[in-house]
């Protein structure tokens, strides 16, 4: 893969390159930037990888990753563009911004992939979705979800569901940080110390995701083994449902895809 550039090492940036460093890339094989002074230089020592400017990243990257906010985007592909070449892999982690609008400010032929993550690769448990651009075939695409694999699980989907993953993965942890939040609330409302209703929620949505995961059970099985006629889940799960929290929960994220595809149009 040669070297990879990260512009733009907030926290996700950071994320993906001590996940590169963990899965054994090279130090001297990555090269960070920051728009904040002196953040590229605290990276560099931390992790033994060079700081330069976004210029020089681009000069001397094979692989370059975009790490930066939407807003923030088109001024840094201004800036570097005359410094990628046809032979380049640009990998764009920014979300609403479409493989065609990098492709149209950047030279004929270089290789766009779009990449949506998720906050849990900060702990190696991350879900990207990653997106060929017109140039891109399929070893430029192997190699953008290996760098995604460095802290995660990666997925290839068509550009047009991008939408969707941002609205079920990229948002979905809040979704899940938000029932955590009512259940330990629920929790203390019982009586319960607030540390022990934390800890009994955490536990419990570790556990059963990780019994998702490990039997290959589909949800709805999972949920039937829990719920006993007439007993307390099924009690509980009748309140869900007589206010209507499934119908909730699609509408949610149905408004989530919705602003994405607004964010999507504002870069075509």
């Amino acid at each position: 893969m040669g070297t990879v550039a990260i512009l733009g090492a907030g926290t996700m940036g950071e994320t993906l390159l001590s996940g590169l460093i963990r899965s054994g890339r090279p130090a001297d094989d990555l090269v960070v930037t920051a728009r904040r002074p002196g953040r590229a230089e605290e990276l560099a020592a931390q992790y033994g990888v060079r700081a330069l400017s976004n210029t020089e990243a681009a000069e001397a990257a094979d692989t370059i990753v975009l790490v930066v906010k939407p807003q923030d985007m088109g001024q840094l592909v201004e800036e570097i563009s005359d410094h990628v070449s046809a032979g380049n892999l640009v990998v764009s982690l920014a979300a609403g911004i479409p493989t065609a609008w990098l492709e149209s400010r950047l030279p004929a032929g270089v290789a766009v992939v779009r990449v949506m993550p998720n906050t849990p690769a900060l702990v190696d448990q991350g879900m990207a979705a990653v997106s060929p651009g017109r140039s891109a075939d399929a070893v430029h695409l192997e190699e953008a979800a290996e760098l995604l694999r460095s802290c995660g699980r990666v997925v290839q989907v068509a550009e047009k569901h991008q939408d969707a993953v941002t609205a079920i993965s990229g948002s979905g942890p809040a979704y899940i940080f938000y029932v955590v939040e009512a259940m330990i609330e629920a929790g203390v409302v019982l009586g319960l110390p607030r540390p022990t209703a934390t800890e009994l929620v955490v536990q419990t949505l570790f556990g059963a995701a990780t019994m998702m995961r490990e039997t290959g059970q589909h949800p709805t099985v999972l949920r039937e083994q829990v719920t006993s006629p007439g007993g307390t889940t099924a009690a509980a799960l009748r309140q869900l449902d007589d206010h209507k929290v499934r119908a909730a929960f699609i509408t949610a994220m149905e408004a989530a895809a919705n602003r994405s595809h607004e964010l999507a149009s504002g870069h075509e």
